[in-house]
């Protein structure tokens, strides 16, 4: 199995070594790529959205070539995983924030975010998180952390913090507010490649 980061900014090498250590606790042979140019994007069996600064990696997304493609992948059950910046640029609805900065969204999950909801005031914080299909609670990471306002068709809640969505799924596809490459936890990674 072939695991991509995309690699046009954020949490790269923290994805990347996640991704083995999940694989390694999954027992399966595989390995993970930083993902910049199209062949690379064509090769792999899932995709993480790194976070990073939303606009900022929308446009590089363009700038490479990877938007459309990334799109495609997604609307052809390709697993992809987006965290925080990732979270947003999921998003079909961004909120003022991302039409204020011109913010082009991926589109791929039936939901709306808000960029910086704990953003400034809160900045960073930790939190053990209740996350559907996980039996005991994930230590939650939330940097500037964007939070998901609503959801509907079929894109589904699966954990919140203070009664706030913070994770949700739609088929193949999971968005996060927090940062699981963050942690000594593979679980979530695992969540993902267990859709492969």
């Amino acid at each position: 199995m072939k695991v991509g980061v995309i690699s046009v900014q954020g949490a790269v090498p923290e994805h990347l070594r996640m991704s083995e250590l999940a694989l390694e606790a999954m027992g399966r042979k595989g390995e993970a790529i930083a993902v910049r140019r199209i062949d690379d994007l064509r090769s792999v069996d899932c995709l993480i959205i790194p976070g990073g600064e939303s606009t900022t990696i929308s446009k590089l997304l363009r700038k490479f070539n990877l938007f459309a493609d990334i799109v495609a992948m997604g609307m052809d059950g390709v697993p992809i995983m987006g965290t925080c910046a990732g979270c947003v640029l999921l998003a079909k609805k961004g909120g003022d924030q991302a039409e204020r900065t011109g913010t082009e969204l991926l589109g791929l999950m039936d939901m709306s975010v808000d960029r910086n909801a704990f953003g400034r005031q809160r900045e960073s914080f930790e939190a053990p998180l209740e996350i559907e299909g996980l039996d005991s609670p994930f230590p939650g990471v939330f940097i500037r952390a964007p939070l998901i306002t609503g959801t509907w068709g079929s894109c589904k809640v699966v954990s919140r913090h203070q009664g706030e969505a913070v994770m949700a799924r739609q088929d193949n596809v999971l968005a996060l507010s927090f940062h699981p490459e963050l942690t000594n936890d593979t679980r979530v990674h695992q969540l993902l490649f267990s859709l492969v």
